[in-house]
């Protein structure tokens, strides 16, 4: 378990990254006016590819932690900061954004013009982003922190 936590907490920076450069090449692109660049999807194939690999890494932990055994006993965790969020938030968060990554790709696809592409992945990928900056168990949030890194 202890290498399955590192790589999910390793890939963190790799889903972060794709997410800030789609980002930033969908708030380019709208800027520019320019044609649909092959940069912007590329980035949000990669971000929803290093997303998807994170949440596989995210399930195994989830089950065999136990923290989906202690979702029977709710009531209880939502005092203690720490295991609300691992037990609920943490990986609910996750899922929405999980789902939003691909929905946001779907969309992207079907806009009928570049800006159209653009708006589209900006909105979806800029609300993943976000959700997922909101779901890391940062190190400068006391009651969930996590180290920058974990390593084997």
């Amino acid at each position: 378990m202890n290498t399955i936590m590192t790589l999910h907490s390793l890939t963190r920076w790799l889903v972060l990254l794709f997410g800030v450069m789609t980002v930033f090449t969908a708030i380019s692109g709208m800027m520019s006016r320019s044609k649909y660049s092959a940069l912007t999807d590329k980035s949000s194939l990669l971000f929803m590819i290093m997303f998807d690999i994170q949440v596989v890494f995210g399930f195994v932990l989830y089950f065999e932690n136990g923290w989906f055994d202690r979702l029977k006993h709710l009531g209880d965790f939502m005092k203690d900061s720490l295991m609300r969020f691992f037990t609920l938030e943490h990986w609910l968060l996750m899922l929405i954004a999980w789902v939003l990554v691909h929905a946001g790709r779907t969309a992207v696809k079907k806009a009928p013009d570049s800006q159209a592409k653009y708006k589209k992945a900006l909105i979806y990928f800029g609300i993943v982003l976000l959700l997922i900056l909101i779901a890391i168990p940062w190190p400068f949030r006391e009651a969930v922190a996590r180290p920058w890194f974990r390593w084997f």
